[in-house]
C-alpha cells in the first residue's frame, strides 16, 4: 500500500484484541489500540485514523457514545461497529450516532480484512468521503446521512448498506440473492422477506410515492433495479 493506512481497534476483551491487531498488522495496517471508550475518542481525535473499529459494549462509555462524540468533533472517516448479536443491528438506529458499517461477532478474520481492504481501496479512490447525489436527495454513507431537499432523513445500517448497493450499481438489475449477499453477508440467516421489508422501508424515505417507485423498481421474478441517470 503506498500510504500507510491507520486503524483504531476499540475493543475491551484482551484475546480477540490482540489477535485482531496481530493479522491487521500483518496485513500492513497500522493499529491504533483501546480498551475503553474514553481513551478510544482520544485517540481518534488525535490520531484521525483511516478506519475505527469500534466494539459496541464497552466499559464505561458505550461504542455508540464514542461513536456520537466523533462525530460531534467532525470526524467523517469510516466507522465499523463490531456488535455480537446479528439480531440487534437492525435496531440500532445507526444514524443517531453515524456508523458506517458492522461486522458481527463472532466474525472470520478473513472476513473482517476483506472488509477493511474493501472499504480502503474504495476510500482511496475517492479522496473525500464519499457522497451521492440524486434527484433532490444526497447520501453521505460513511457518516450514515441522507439528505432529501436538504432535511435529515433516518437511515438504520441495513437501509443504508441497501441504499449504498444501489447508488454504486445504479440502472444494473440486481437479483435477490446477491443483495442479500452483500447486505447481510455470509453465513446471514435472512429470507427474500426479510429483504423485501427494509425495501419498502427505505422507498418510504426516498420516493415520492413509494406505491410506484420511481428510484428502487422491482424487477419480476428476478430483484431490483435502481433507475437514475
Amino acid at each position: 500500500m503506498s500510504k500507510e493506512i491507520k486503524i483504531a481497534l476499540v475493543e475491551d476483551d484482551e484475546n480477540l484484541r490482540f489477535l485482531v491487531a496481530e493479522r491487521l498488522q500483518s496485513e500492513g495496517y497500522k493499529v491504533l489500540e483501546a480498551n475503553n471508550g474514553d481513551d478510544a475518542e482520544k485517540i481518534i481525535l488525535n490520531e484521525q485514523p483511516d478506519i475505527v473499529l469500534l466494539d459496541w459494549m464497552l466499559p464505561g462509555k458505550q461504542g455508540s457514545d464514542v461513536c456520537t462524540a466523533i462525530r460531534e468533533k467532525g470526524f467523517d472517516k469510516l466507522v465499523i461497529m463490531m456488535t455480537a448479536k446479528a439480531q440487534d443491528v437492525d435496531k440500532i438506529e445507526a444514524y443517531n450516532f453515524g456508523v458506517s458499517d458492522y461486522i458481527t461477532k463472532p466474525f472470520n478474520m478473513d472476513v473482517l480484512v476483506a472488509m477493511i481492504d474493501n472499504k480502503i481501496k474504495f476510500q482511496l479512490n475517492s479522496d473525500k468521503a464519499e457522497a451521492y447525489r440524486f434527484a433532490n436527495m444526497e447520501h453521505h454513507p460513511n457518516t450514515h446521512l441522507l439528505l432529501k431537499d436538504g432535511k435529515k432523513v433516518e437511515l438504520t445500517i441495513l437501509e443504508n448498506r441497501i441504499l449504498l448497493y444501489f447508488l454504486k450499481n445504479r440502472n444494473k438489475v440486481i437479483n435477490r440473492e446477491e443483495l442479500m449477499m452483500e447486505v447481510w453477508g455470509y453465513n446471514a440467516d435472512v429470507n427474500t422477506r426479510t429483504l423485501d421489508m427494509h425495501i419498502v422501508r427505505l422507498r418510504k424515505k426516498i420516493e415520492d410515492n413509494p406505491d410506484s417507485p420511481q428510484y428502487l423498481q422491482t424487477v419480476r421474478g428476478i430483484g431490483y433495479k435502481f433507475v437514475y441517470e
